[in-house]
């Protein structure tokens, strides 16, 4: 079974949220091959439920984290995850930061799905998608480098939240439609 990570700082706004989005996004792309998909934050605050403004944007959006548990980053999750998925800059700079050898299934949810949308289509499985994602990146794809993050809207209004839930549907259904290219091959 494949596995997608995806990581913010506390793991109680836009983490849940994404988690959540991807998840259900696979489940309606159907597919042969199941995909776990968890989350953590770097500095995750352990046991804490999603913000309640986190879930009520997700379920506007359809998507129920009611039960979400937020989660500490650790090193078992990186390595076994076959895609970690930050939010910002940030995230990915701490995981390569942690852990170099992992830099090829590490991306920003937004640079990963610009990549995945300048790769023909038809890669076997979804790791073998991410890693024709790395080696775009590392060939130099540029993507846009100065609109990588989703924005943290832990304190700010409700609507904030909306607009990040919104955002985050938007950019997780282009993230699944890429790695579902994983069933064409």
């Amino acid at each position: 079974m494949a596995s997608v990570l995806v990581v913010c700082t506390g793991n109680i706004c836009r983490s849940p949220i994404a988690e959540g989005m991807i998840r259900a996004g696979f489940e309606r792309a159907g597919g042969s091959e199941p995909v776990e998909v968890s989350s953590a934050g770097t500095n995750g605050w352990e046991g804490s439920a999603a913000m309640p403004e986190s879930v009520e944007a997700a379920a506007e959006r359809g998507v129920d984290i009611s039960r979400h548990v937020a989660r500490r980053l650790t090193d078992d999750m990186l390595s076994g995850a076959d895609l970690i998925l930050c939010m910002a800059q940030d995230h990915r700079a701490i995981v390569g930061s942690e852990r170099p050898d992992l830099a090829d299934r590490t991306f920003t949810l937004k640079e990963l799905v610009r990549l995945l949308e300048d790769l023909p289509d038809g890669t076997p499985n979804l790791q073998a998608r991410v890693k024709e994602a790395a080696d775009l990146r590392r060939d130099g794809f540029d993507g846009n480098p100065m609109d990588e993050d989703i924005s943290d809207p832990l304190g700010l209004p409700l609507d904030t939240y909306r607009a990040v839930a919104w955002e985050l549907e938007a950019w997780c259904d282009r993230l699944v439609a890429g790695l579902a290219q994983a069933e064409a091959g």
